[in-house]
């Protein structure tokens, strides 16, 4: 059990670095906050490295299995007091505990191997909320992997992990510096690629099969690229009935998403 009570110690400032994509990106670390989210980390393994706790939670007695957790999967457990919590913390009402851990950096190529038969391609994401709710609605839907263009927001931005409610341990989410080149190499593989655009000539609905496809979401305020609405196999479309020019992008993704699993099942 390791104890810290001053704002100087490196770890405070570590984490307090890891609110940067910049720094999160150097240091190979970002951080979670909340009982039930490092609930979710333990329970599938993820490489957790360090565990922080209020004094406050501790004390309370709420925490003894996540302390026997560090002894038997290895991390370290840091003790510190109620403001100093407050100050590395992100959010306005911290619960109290905080895990530091090493990502699981997934390669485009391991999810094109031919082991997954939908995938979903996002094309410059900007919304931290969009982002984690689309990889939440695609765990739920079965999607089996997602890979983000550069461009989009970093799916360890802690805003994007508390929209995802723990489904960034469950769904392998990797980045690709060419979504329309790794949109080709799908084709190349065999996978149909549908594109959500308002110039679809498809309605969702219509479209005749959903068996090793991919579809693409594009950014919230200009859709997707041209370069990788070339790569489509089908530009889809979401019908209008009201006034509304446009849906939200994760509001797009789901219907998309779902109507794929509708047909699977149906």
């Amino acid at each position: 059990m390791n104890y810290i009570t001053s704002g100087n110690n490196p770890l405070v400032k570590e984490v307090k670095l890891l609110k940067s994509r910049k720094h999160r990106e150097g240091r190979g670390l970002f951080f979670i906050e909340g009982t039930r989210f490092v609930e979710e980390a333990v329970k599938e393994r993820a490489q957790i490295q360090k565990l922080l706790i209020s004094e406050e939670l501790y004390e309370s007695g709420a925490v003894q299995g996540f302390l026997s957790d560090g002894d038997s999967i290895g991390y370290e457990v840091y003790i510190l007091p109620q403001k100093l919590f407050k100050e590395i913390s992100d959010t306005e009402n911290p619960q109290g505990i905080l895990a530091v851990i090493k990502p699981d950096y997934f390669q485009t190529d391991r999810l094109m191997s031919g082991e997954c038969s939908f995938l979903v391609l996002l094309d410059s994401i900007q919304d931290p909320g969009n982002m984690g709710t689309i990889i939440r609605t695609a765990d739920a839907a079965g999607v089996q992997g997602i890979i983000a263009s550069k461009g989009c927001v970093d799916i360890y931005n802690p805003k994007v992990l508390r929209a995802t409610m723990g489904s960034v341990f469950h769904i392998p989410v990797c980045v690709s510096d060419d979504l329309a080149q790794t949109a080709l190499t799908l084709k190349a593989r065999g996978f149909k690629i549908y594109a959500s655009h308002p110039g679809g000539s498809v309605d969702y609905f219509d479209i005749p099969s959903w068996t090793n496809s991919a579809v693409v979401i594009g950014n919230e305020a200009n859709g997707i690229s041209d370069e990788v609405a070339h790569c489509a196999d089908l530009l889809v479309k979401i019908p209008m009935a009201g006034r509304a020019e446009s849906l939200n992008a994760s509001v797009a993704g789901a219907l998309l998403m779902y109507e794929a699993l509708r047909s699977k099942i149906k």
